[in-house]
């Protein structure tokens, strides 16, 4: 899959926020030098608008940035110009987050009443769909069983992200679609967790009450093209720092309960 535009957009708009502060130049150094407004400097670093390729080399040679870091922000900018797969799906997505979630190194998931997007079976998705909306046309109930499907793909990739599923075992009760699809289903999730970028764990029903109760969530993780200190690299992608604050608070959401190898 392609890269993920948004998230490209966003780290390339922080990127040149910075380099123009640690050139010392304010937003009015820059349009002064560049012949143009402040304001759409301002307007191209809170992506309020785009920013073309040449907008992006112009901005960095003022910067003083070396050739090298120049041309791979310049790429940045020509791939945040690319439309990601998502965006043809506006009427049935979630563009924001399909786009993130294509772009993430590590995502930690936590469900307490369905089995998560990304470990569906096809049957699973059907049966959400037609049980969940019994109204709805049938070409929209494809365009989004096509989305969903098409949305898996991440995990298919040469690359793909670390995957750690936490589900309340209702999860696992609950008979969506009926005995053949759940069976079906489990034996996909089964499949899922052979893979080593994949874990899954199960909240009992014997376990106490937690903070995560009745709630579902995505925490994501995302890679870091600069080298900084404390990163370390794990399918040769560049990861945060494997201790931090957000995945101590996820732990206690999730009653204590994540995977050592999320």
């Amino acid at each position: 899959m392609q890269p993920s535009p948004t998230v490209r957009k966003r780290r390339l708009a922080s990127e040149l926020r910075r380099l123009r502060e640690a050139a010392g130049l304010t937003i009015e150094d820059v349009g002064e030098k560049l012949e143009c407004s402040p304001s759409k400097i301002s307007r191209i670093e809170t992506l309020r608008v785009g920013v073309t390729p040449r907008d992006v080399r112009d901005m960095l040679l003022l910067y003083g940035v070396p050739e090298e870091q120049r041309e791979y922000l310049v790429q940045i900018a020509r791939e945040a110009r690319i439309k990601g797969w998502w965006e043809s799906f506006g009427d049935v997505g979630r563009g924001a987050f399909l786009g993130f979630e294509a772009e993430a190194a590590i995502l930690r998931t936590y469900n307490a009443m369905l089995v998560p997007g990304l470990a569906q079976s096809e049957a699973y998705i059907r049966a959400l769909i037609a049980e969940g909306a019994p109204d709805m046309s049938p070409d929209e109930a494809e365009r989004r069983i096509t989305m969903r499907l098409t949305r898996k793909r991440i995990l298919e990739r040469e690359d793909p992200p670390r995957v750690s599923f936490v589900l309340d075992e209702s999860v696992l009760r609950r008979p969506v679609g009926g005995p053949e699809v759940m069976r079906t289903q489990l034996e996909h999730l089964v499949d899922l967790s052979t893979r080593p970028n994949v874990t899954f764990q199960v909240i009992p029903f014997a376990h106490r009450s937690y903070p995560g109760m009745g709630a579902s969530f995505v925490i994501m993780e995302f890679p870091d093209p600069r080298p900084r200190r404390g990163l370390r690299r794990r399918h040769g992608r560049r990861d945060v720092p494997r201790r931090t604050p957000m995945r101590s608070t996820t732990t206690r959401c999730c009653g204590g309960i994540w995977s050592p190898r999320g």
